[in-house]
């Protein structure tokens, strides 16, 4: 039977006395076996327990008891588990000092039996003594083991083995939960040891990697994973044991046994310690994320098709230019979706054709309108030969790209052996049921290949790129019928004028801005009048496209006809202003007259506005009238003098109604230059109205060149380049009718007047070299005079000018205008207007301030013209 030690050992730490001692021990020899070998086989059992035994985590205590059964000895363990030192220990009654009063005579009973030499073994409910200050300590329940010693001298004595119950039951309660976390979780749980080997795995983890959990022990991780990621898990199991601090959502990548499926792994990694607080290994909990990383991989290709096509919405259109769009979608494509790619359009469709040739086998010639590369310069081969941008060419019949422009799908061309390109998507660009060209996708060897999600997209960039490219083209084609309306409804050729040198330019809006462009309402004219004078005008409807260009065609002709009616300028605006405001109302003047009477809350997209400007100028006198309907003044630069705006009143635009127009008379000086404008050659976005005013008139500061060149000097100083409205510019130099060109009497209201007429003008026209017209002259002469002096009243005005043809005037008070009728073969008159229409190349009347003229006009010998044998003239009338 064990004896009792004296006294308690010295050492702070209850194990340490026994661990030194049974170092330092001899090791004593066994049924004869050498002790070396006793020693080396014994070295698992008598070696000393290391920090974090189970001796650390379950409070062990002993004490003796004597004969008289007071404490006579006190363990350190018993120090620490009871919180009494020894030396007040030593003495007590135990009964007295631990046992509640209620179960002290039990506890009494107990010793006794101790005493007598019984083992027992019980649990048994303890309570601390009072301390120094006279505090009760805590309560607790302890499991005894007595076992009957005796003294040197023979009495009866025993030794307590004591465990704290609480503790132990702790201690069964973790080890419980621990084995069932350990068991029963659903992710793989490795222990590890220092030596980076597994100590402990759990079912799941050795249900993914085959075996039974104790086939695992001693393992490494270079058993489980590829060289590369197990040294870099290695490295990470080593950080984690030296410094304490864990990891959290480590992934790790390998694959499990009997499956070439790379598989994912997110791993938490802590250093587990002893109860002492020793690190003894590292704790390994580790869940498959294969699924969850191929579920992120495909929101992540979700998310970038997504945000491909926000960037393909965002870019892809903001240009009616067909290359420009075909640009932007390589240009969002190259590099994020492919390495390469290429846009071919059809030939027919670019070149403005409805439908292009070659649809149904996809033969048709194509044109390459961009090509985007992010590995090369070259041009892209695909799978025939290299086509470089602007080529036209074709795809052969058979090939993968014919059937895909047959067939309206997608098709994938597999690439080269020996080259760069890894495989190619070859998508119809298809808008509105209508293929328009083919898109290329290409990626290089090396790179992911295509998919079917890849494709989905693909198809899509290219639906979304094909209407953006049909809506330009078809923008282009109207854009292109209305600058054809409009250029046919400008003067064509170089205009001529009696008495001026005209000049003129029209530039329409471009669509190569990148900015959204249409044909506008900008016009000019220039409109002979009679008496070799000429009428000068500039409009500009407000708007734009193929109703502005209409309502500027249906203006000019009104302006036309209104001008043969020689009223005067602010007459004119005046009329054009009552068609502007009638072009918006269908049913003609009566319902707009009606509607002018309504609130104004009709449809602004019938209201037609245009400012106008409108000159009469007369080459005889040199004077100009002009007048202004909300249009930019004219710029009048005479010799030698700055150019100058001219104080022309404007008036309302044409289309406003209601105001009146004024008119300004100016004399101009023989070499004096006009110019009149529209507002697309002095205004833009980047340069205001009035700057714009300012370097036009600086630009015609030498106005003595050639009136072609000057234009052309305006047009390269200012900004004429913008392309965001049409430029109309009107110049005219000044070269009044020379005098001795002009003939001009006043005749008596006399019978006499006649034949003195016809004098007149017989002189006249021999001075001038003009034989061949003396008789045509003479007779229509005679008549327009004869009819003055019948119909008219007032003293009578002869005036004949001669310039590019001879024009003869007849003038008088009277307002009655004459009216040509058809006379019957039996009235003695009534053919003196009919033989004036007959003889000469034109004839009119127009009201003077003072009354009337009668003209007529007579082309000059030599000419394409010829004259009409008065002889014949006259026999035609019966």
């Amino acid at each position: 039977m064990s004896e009792i030690p004296a006294r308690a050992s010295e050492s702070g730490d209850p194990s340490e006395g026994a661990r030194a001692r049974a170092a330092d021990s001899p090791v004593p020899a066994v049924d004869g076996a050498p002790a070396a070998e006793m020693g080396r086989s014994a070295d698992a059992i008598w070696q000393s327990s290391p920090p974090g035994s189970i001796y650390d985590y379950i409070k062990v205590a002993s004490f003796s008891i004597g004969p008289d059964g007071l404490v006579e000895q006190w363990s350190l363990r018993a120090e620490h588990l009871f919180g009494i030192p020894g030396d007040r220990a030593v003495g007590m009654d135990p009964i007295e000092a631990f046992i509640d009063p209620r179960h002290r005579e039990r506890g009494m009973r107990k010793m006794a039996e101790i005493l007598d030499g019984r083992e027992w073994t019980g649990v048994v409910p303890f309570r601390m003594p009072k301390g120094v200050e006279g505090e009760c300590g805590h309560e607790g329940l302890a499991e005894v083991y007595v076992m009957p010693t005796r003294t040197e001298e023979g009495e009866k004595a025993a030794v307590c083995i004591v465990v704290d119950v609480r503790t132990l039951r702790s201690i069964e309660t973790d080890l419980a939960a621990s084995q069932a976390i350990f068991g029963q979780s659903p992710f793989g749980f490795l222990l590890i040891d220092p030596d980076l080997r597994v100590r402990r795995a759990n079912q799941r983890f050795a249900s993914i990697f085959g075996g039974t959990p104790d086939d695992h022990r001693g393992k490494g991780v270079h058993d489980y994973l590829p060289r590369g990621e197990a040294e870099r898990v290695a490295a990470t199991l080593r950080r984690v044991l030296e410094s304490g601090n864990s990891i959290t959502d480590m992934h790790v990548t390998g694959f499990v046994p009997g499956s070439d499926e790379r598989r994912h792994w997110s791993v938490n990694l802590y250093r587990v310690h002893s109860g002492s607080g020793r690190p003894i290994g590292i704790a390994w909990l580790g869940t498959d994320i294969t699924a969850r990383r191929a579920a992120a991989r495909e929101a992540a290709a979700a998310r970038r098709n997504l945000a491909l096509l926000n960037e393909a919405g965002a870019r892809i259109g903001n240009s009616l230019d067909l290359e420009t769009t075909a640009r932007q979608l390589l240009d969002v494509v190259v590099p994020g979706f492919c390495d390469l790619a290429t846009v071919d359009l059809y030939q027919g469709l670019l070149a403005g054709d409805e439908t292009p040739p070659g649809l149904a086998d996809g033969s048709a010639e194509l044109r390459r309108v961009a090509f985007a590369s992010a590995v090369s310069d070259e041009p892209f081969a695909g799978a025939g030969v290299p086509v470089s941008v602007g080529a036209v060419h074709h795809y052969p019949f058979n090939s993968p790209c014919a059937d895909a422009l047959r067939t309206a799908r997608p098709q994938i061309v597999p690439g080269e052996d020996g080259g760069l390109v890894q495989g190619t998507l070859a998508v119809p660009m298809v808008a509105h049921d209508t293929v328009v060209g083919l898109v290329q996708f290409a990626r290089t060897k090396g790179s992911e290949p295509f998919g079917d999600r890849d494709r989905d997209l693909a198809v899509e960039l290219a639906a979304r790129a094909a209407v953006c490219i049909d809506n330009a083209r078809l923008y282009r084609r109207e854009h292109e019928r209305a600058l054809i309306l409009q250029r046919s409804l400008l003067p064509p050729g170089d205009p001529e004028a009696s008495g001026l040198d005209i000049a003129c330019r029209y530039l329409p809006g471009s669509v190569n801005t990148g900015r959204p462009s249409e044909v506008g309402g900008d016009w000019f004219d220039v409109i002979e009048l009679p008496g070799h004078r000429t009428a000068l005008v500039v409009g500009d409807v407000m708007g734009r496209g193929l109703r502005a260009a209409v309502a500027m065609g249906e203006l000019r002709t009104a302006v036309r006809t209104l001008a043969q009616l020689d009223l005067e300028p602010a007459e004119v605006l005046s009329q054009l202003d009552e068609i502007a405001r009638n072009l918006g109302a269908p049913g003609g003047v009566q319902q707009a007259t009606r509607a002018a009477r309504r609130p104004r809350e009709a449809d602004l997209s019938e209201v037609y506005l245009a400012t106008c400007v409108y000159a009469v100028y007369d080459s005889v006198t040199r004077r100009c009238t002009f007048a202004n309907a909300g249009h930019l003044p004219p710029v009048l630069v005479e010799p030698g003098e700055p150019a100058l705006m001219l104080d022309v009143p404007p008036g309302m635009p044409l289309g406003v109604g209601g105001e009146p127009f004024e008119e300004v008379e100016v004399e101009l000086p023989e070499g004096a230059l006009l110019a009149l404008y529209t507002d697309g050659l002095v205004e833009s976005r980047d340069h205001p109205l009035d700057e714009g005013l300012q370097a036009f008139v600086s630009a015609l500061a030498d106005p003595t060149q050639p009136l072609e060149d000057v234009c052309d000097h305006v047009l390269n100083t200012l900004d004429t380049h913008h392309g965001e409205d049409d430029i109309a510019l009107l110049m005219a130099r000044v070269q009044g009718l020379p005098t001795d060109s002009v003939g001009d009497w006043t005749l008596p209201r006399e019978p006499r007047s006649v034949g003195r007429a016809r004098e007149y003008a017989r002189a006249q026209l021999l001075a001038w070299d003009m034989e061949p017209l003396v008789d045509t002259t003479e007779l229509l002469v005679s008549e327009l005079v004869t009819n003055a002096l019948r119909y008219g009243e007032g003293e009578i005005r002869l005036r004949l000018l001669l310039d590019r043809t001879l024009v003869c005037e007849v003038w008088d008070s009277g307002l009655v205008q004459p009216r040509r009728r058809r006379a019957r073969d039996t009235d003695e008159g009534g053919r003196g207007l009919q033989l004036v229409g007959l003889l000469s190349a034109a004839w009119g009347s127009r009201r003077t301030p003072r009354g009337k003229t009668v003209w007529f006009e007579l082309p000059l010998p030599g000419g394409d013209t010829s004259l009409t044998d008065p002889a014949e003239a006259l026999l035609s009338l019966f």
